[in-house]
């Protein structure tokens, strides 16, 4: 079964009596265990179609298909609670909570799903661990680095077991060094089965993922599978 399926979507925000057309028949199939990034410059259509695949925006025409679960005809309610249960997000700016340590920003998605405090807890500490986070995990937000803040957001991505991570612009509030750890991490989250579709504007980031899909003017414009870095090899993917 494919992780995303979009048939045919279009986009078209009006304004006043103006029709923008944002996307234009976007297909777009991807298996599960896959790593996309989604390239194009401002104005291609990235963060629309980042919307799209997030169930944070539904397409004025065409269908979605997310690990199998037809959407098109779901309720805002039906797509949140979908959202919640099949997408883990991370963001540039890490939209980590400043009150809450790096445990508690980790259990706030296990909150919204109705998983006991015990449980949580144990899962959210298990979360740092595996990012190597784990002896920060009563440190707030202020008391870490921006790549430290990061894995903490990731944490809290993986924390519901999500069939789909999506990053936007995960490396885009980091320096060079640690953003070159974060991707690390991200292909090392793939080659444990994680799908990950990543939006950047950058091309040289891109190269991190399998396969780079670039957008213009709202329409597929390239779809290859790329060679990348790995550990100091270059490989085919």
């Amino acid at each position: 079964m494919n992780m995303i399926e979009l048939n045919e979507i279009t986009k078209i925000y009006m304004r006043g009596a103006e029709e923008l057309h944002i996307l234009n028949g976007i297909s777009l199939v991807v298996a599960r265990g896959d790593f996309i990034a989604i390239v194009g410059p401002s104005g291609s259509g990235k963060s629309t179609m980042m919307n799209m695949i997030g169930l944070l925006d539904i397409p004025t025409s065409g269908s979605y298909s997310l690990d199998g679960v037809a959407t098109e005809k779901m309720s805002d309610n039906q797509l949140a609670t979908l959202r919640n249960q099949k997408i883990g997000f991370i963001f540039q700016q890490f939209n980590l909570l400043p009150r809450l340590n790096a445990l508690e920003n980790v259990e706030l998605p296990m909150i919204y799903g109705g998983i006991a405090r015990k449980e949580r807890r144990e899962k959210a500490h298990s979360m740092l661990e595996k990012l190597g986070m784990g002896e920060r995990g009563h440190h707030k937000p202020s008391e870490l680095s921006g790549g430290q803040q990061q894995r903490v957001a990731i944490a809290r991505a993986l924390a519901i077991s999500p069939a789909l991570l999506l990053a936007d612009e995960p490396t885009g509030a980091l320096d060079s060094k640690t953003g070159a750890e974060v991707l690390e991490l991200m292909i090392d989250l793939n080659e444990q089965g994680n799908t990950i579709v990543l939006i950047t504007h950058d091309s040289h980031i891109a190269e991190c993922a399998k396969r780079v899909i670039t957008l213009r003017d709202g329409s597929i414009i390239s779809d290859h599978q790329v060679s990348r870095m790995i550990r100091g090899y270059e490989v085919t993917v």
